[in-house]
């Protein structure tokens, strides 16, 4: 549940702009080319990203709305994340250019990347220890490599986020936006786990109880 949670405005994004381009959402086009006073042949072409991006405004907002309604709270970085939608998605609506949209991955992954690193750097804090230290212990050495290894992926993101765009059309950036960035994120995440199984703390075997069953 919390994992659809989390993709729940990038799905919508990605349905909404396939959708958006189907022979049945001519008059919805039509409609947001009026709306948004869209004449030229170029920006025409752009409004299924268009259409996405007011689909991933709305569910942003949903999202956070839903996190004040179950948890009383939102965490930080949903919040971030929606600020950062709000403000590149209505640029880009504004604007009428899909370049401020294309850029918010990046600008999500780089600042990650700098909160990682400056928390750590000038506050003497790891954010990733924080996070995960309930879970297993590490030597601090450890700790520290950890959260440095994010922060380069977050920055390695961001700048192949950039490439991606502007090496490849928009809709190969889409579908690497849905599908490339959560596949390299699951793969970093896995050979992380692999590196940090043997740090795990097994939990002890309570006294009166053996491993073995008996006969």
């Amino acid at each position: 549940m919390k994992v659809f949670f989390d993709l729940f405005p990038i799905l919508l994004f990605f349905g909404a702009y396939y959708g958006a381009k189907l022979a049945i959402a001519a008059p919805l086009c039509t409609w947001v080319a009026h709306t948004l006073n869209i004449t030229s042949p170029e920006d025409v072409k752009n409004i299924p990203i268009y259409i996405a991006t007011a689909v991933a405004i709305v569910a942003s907002t949903v999202q956070v709305i839903w996190a004040l309604i179950k948890w009383r709270k939102v965490e930080p970085m949903l919040l971030l994340s929606f600020a950062l939608v709000a403000v590149f998605g209505g640029a880009t609506l504004y604007f009428h250019s899909d370049t401020f949209i294309k850029w918010k991955p990046t600008a999500l992954y780089w600042l990650f990347a700098i909160i990682l690193f400056g928390a750590k750097t000038f506050q003497g804090r790891n954010l990733m220890k924080s996070m995960m230290g309930q879970n297993m212990e590490l030597p601090e050495p450890i700790w520290t490599n950890l959260n440095m290894a994010w922060v380069v992926f977050f920055a390695a993101m961001g700048a192949l986020n950039i490439w991606v765009f502007e090496t490849f059309s928009q809709e190969a950036w889409v579908n690497f936006k849905v599908f490339g960035t959560l596949v390299l994120t699951l793969v970093f995440v896995v050979a992380q786990g692999l590196v940090l199984s043997r740090y795990l703390v097994e939990e002890p075997v309570k006294a009166g109880h053996s491993s073995v069953d008996p006969e």
